[in-house]
């Protein structure tokens, strides 16, 4: 986030650099330093403005040290929650992360509770303008091309059935499908829940989508299995 859409966040909002800046628990002469590009905001400022300024938390600065390889369900469904996905709008968020790196939690899971498997589209929907070159570069690294490339097939579904297949988050989406390709991995991965058993991962083989097969991904996870479509 620069000191340009920290002001634009301020000025849609009707405040005042004072009203703003007791907000964010700054000063005012230091918001001013931060709005003219002299000062840099720093990613807790960030998180801030995301929660009293309203800020989308796409402006949060992504971390890949933060990315926790061993993220439990519980802590998972807390980052959605503050991300505003409906399936976990009863739990108490906690600090609101970038959507990218929320996915990138999520996708390093073996074995991912279903209720956060269904949120990873939902993410992809509601922040096409998450930073897709630092989830490209974060998932190549990590080996996670393909359990990504099925989600973003996944979510293209979902605005298929919803007719919306000209918008600007379709477009992105199948630009974002396009680059996954590229670099799909041979070698077949799990999504969702682990599957502990040679038969059972020959059953769903053998029931996977065109899409998950494509990708060389085990799930039989299909549009209708998510309930906000």
């Amino acid at each position: 986030m620069n000191g340009l859409a920290l002001k634009k966040a301020r000025c849609e909002r009707g405040l005042t650099q004072q009203q703003a800046a007791a907000r964010l628990g700054v000063s005012q002469p230091y918001l001013a330093l931060l709005e003219n590009g002299k000062r840099e905001v720093t990613p807790q400022l960030a998180r801030r403005a995301v929660r009293v300024l309203h800020v989308r938390p796409t402006v949060v600065p992504c971390d890949s040290s933060a990315c926790d390889r061993r993220a439990t369900t519980d802590s998972l469904a807390k980052k959605l929650s503050a991300l505003g996905f409906p399936g976990f709008q009863y739990m108490r968020a906690g600090w609101t992360r970038n959507p990218a790196e929320v996915l990138l939690d999520a996708l390093r899971q073996d074995d991912l509770d279903s209720r956060v498997a269904e949120a990873l589209p939902w993410v992809l929907l509601n922040y096409p303008d998450l930073d897709r070159d630092w989830l490209l570069r974060e998932t190549r690294v990590r080996n996670l091309t393909n359990r990504l490339g099925f989600v973003v097939s996944l979510a293209m579904q979902v605005e298929v059935r919803r007719a919306r297949n000209t918008t600007a988050v379709y477009q992105r989406l199948a630009e974002l499908e396009k680059l996954l390709k590229q670099s799909r991995l041979e070698a077949e991965f799990t999504f969702g829940s682990r599957l502990n058993s040679a038969r059972q991962q020959e059953w769903v083989r053998q029931n996977r989508s065109a899409q998950a097969e494509q990708w060389h991904v085990l799930t039989t996870w299909q549009p209708e299995h998510l309930q906000y479509v």
